[in-house]
């Protein structure tokens, strides 16, 4: 389930990441992260015949929408609605099998959200666009199950290969395994996490977001996989919260804000509607934050220390190895452009002299 889970998320979806403003307004504490619907324990029940009749309902209004959003804006159609559906299923039903079955319509199922719920839910998902993965309150990515919900950006396929370029970089260089690394604009903690897993019980990640939510969820999916000892989460504005590591990071990784904010009106509802617009806007020709990386990275990384950003795309790329090797010439040397699995050159890498 994972793997198709995951892919066909890169189907449908733009490549964005979380955009740090400049500055923070205090604010309360953010609540406590959601449980994914997968993690809850089966709390509720409800007859077979009640669950037969909302699934029949829900598969009405998958099929109803035909390709209705695919021709608007790119969205999923109905097969990919109904493949959700059955997802959703076995995130919530303890024994989903029993929808399929001629058991006795009064007896009793146990689910992991209330009935109420489950219409809600998938009410949401048709009439308003709302991402599956805030639905089910997780994305299958890599080899892990993130937490994901309002306010922090969904963590896409493409963004894996820049763990694939961390694994190469280590094995080249062993050094670097046992160094500290930064991931910036963490969101859910999707890289930060997987970097420290390449890394092995040598290497340290820090992982900084400016959104109090988005923090909290990367605390939550760290500890899930019980790596507090190796990932620290740190509140802040991209390289603000390191002044005590400065030139000591043996490694940065970031899949920052890029979209033009021209081509913000033109996403796909799942995300103009719902995914942070902060997570969206690369400033006026999606560069902002990038150069804002580029500079940070001279003075924060160590000598032969590694990083991999994440743009846009080809054109992105070659501006951003044209200002590290024109703006910043003499601070970074072997620098790369490294193509996603869709063949668009993405990722830009190289070492700080």
């Amino acid at each position: 389930m994972k793997s198709s889970r995951a892919s066909l998320f890169s189907i449908l979806q733009p490549v964005f990441s979380l955009r740090r403003p400049a500055f923070c307004s205090a604010a309360a504490a953010p609540p406590k992260p959601q449980t994914p619907l997968h993690l809850r324990p089966p709390a509720f029940r409800a007859t077979l015949s009640d669950l037969n009749r909302w699934h029949a309902w829900a598969k009405t209004q998958a099929s109803s929408v035909g390709s209705t959003f695919s021709a608007l804006d790119g969205g999923p159609d109905s097969s990919l609605l109904l493949r959700e559906l059955n997802w959703l299923v076995e995130d919530a039903f303890e024994h989903p099998a029993l929808l399929s079955t001629e058991s006795n319509a009064s007896a009793e199922v146990a689910i992991k959200a209330r009935l109420e719920e489950m219409y809600e839910l998938w009410r949401q998902r048709i009439e308003e666009r709302r991402p599956f993965q805030y639905v089910v309150g997780c994305e299958y990515w890599r080899d892990l199950i993130l937490s994901v919900e309002e306010g922090v950006l969904i963590p896409r396929p493409e963004t894996e290969t820049i763990v694939d370029l961390v694994d190469r970089a280590v094995k080249a260089d062993s050094e670097l395994r046992e160094g500290l690394w930064a991931d910036l604009g963490t969101g859910s903690g999707a890289l930060a996490i997987a970097v420290a897993r390449v890394l092995g019980g040598g290497g340290r990640v820090l992982a900084v977001d400016l959104s109090p939510v988005a923090a909290a969820v990367a605390r939550y999916n760290v500890e899930r996989y019980c790596l507090e000892g190796r990932v620290s989460v740190r509140l802040g504005s991209w390289f603000d919260p390191l002044k005590d590591v400065e030139g000591e990071l043996s490694g940065v990784v970031s899949n920052p804000p890029y979209i033009p904010n021209r081509d913000i009106h033109s996403l796909q509802a799942e995300v103009s509607r719902h995914e942070p617009i902060l997570a969206l806007d690369g400033g006026a020709d999606g560069m902002d934050d990038l150069i804002h990386l580029c500079n940070g990275a001279a003075s924060m990384l160590k000598p032969r220390g590694f990083f991999a950003f994440e743009t846009n795309g080809e054109m992105q790329s070659k501006l951003v190895v044209d200002y590290l090797q024109n703006e910043m010439k003499g601070s970074f040397c072997r620098l790369e452009i490294v193509s996603d699995f869709a063949g668009i050159q993405r990722f830009v890498t190289g070492y700080k002299a």
